[in-house]
């Protein structure tokens, strides 16, 4: 049995992240998430590609319709009025899934940023979404807001 230490904070601060579930920047968007832009306890919605599975790809048909129903649900449930998109450098859905290689990745993933927070004005009629790109430098990663 494991019991957390950290004790539970029932009040909700209205904000959803979606992100890449690729491990190795989960503690980075937390930490960017919670002290980069004071969002604690933000609801998440971690999928591989984050946000480009709410951009119109053949291969995020599946993905597409989840992220629709789970953003509708918590919406409601808890409220959201602030969502957050990061895609990160190296992101394997995009080179994997997409078949997509050099300067083209990071180019489509800043178009993806834009069509995703269209789609999601679209369907939740939320004003406030960001955008963020996660770079890798010198071992650190340092999160570039994507402007529009």
């Amino acid at each position: 049995m494991f019991e957390s230490q950290t004790p539970y904070q029932s009040e909700r601060i209205h904000a959803a992240a979606i992100y890449c579930s690729d491990g190795r920047v989960g503690e980075h968007f937390d930490d960017f998430l919670m002290h980069g832009l004071q969002l604690p306890r933000y609801d998440r919605l971690a999928l591989p590609g984050g946000p480009a599975t709410l951009v119109d790809y053949p291969q995020t048909k599946l993905e597409n319709a989840a992220v629709v129903d789970e953003l509708q649900f918590l919406i409601e449930v808890h409220g959201l009025q602030r969502i957050v998109l990061i895609q990160h450098q190296n992101c394997a859905f995009y080179t994997g899934r997409l078949g997509l290689s050099g300067f083209e990745v990071e180019k489509r993933q800043y178009e993806d940023c834009q069509r995703a927070a269209d789609f999601v004005r679209k369907i939740t009629k939320i004003d406030q979404i960001e955008s963020y790109f996660a770079r890798q430098l010198d071992g650190r990663i340092r999160f570039e807001r994507v402007q529009f």
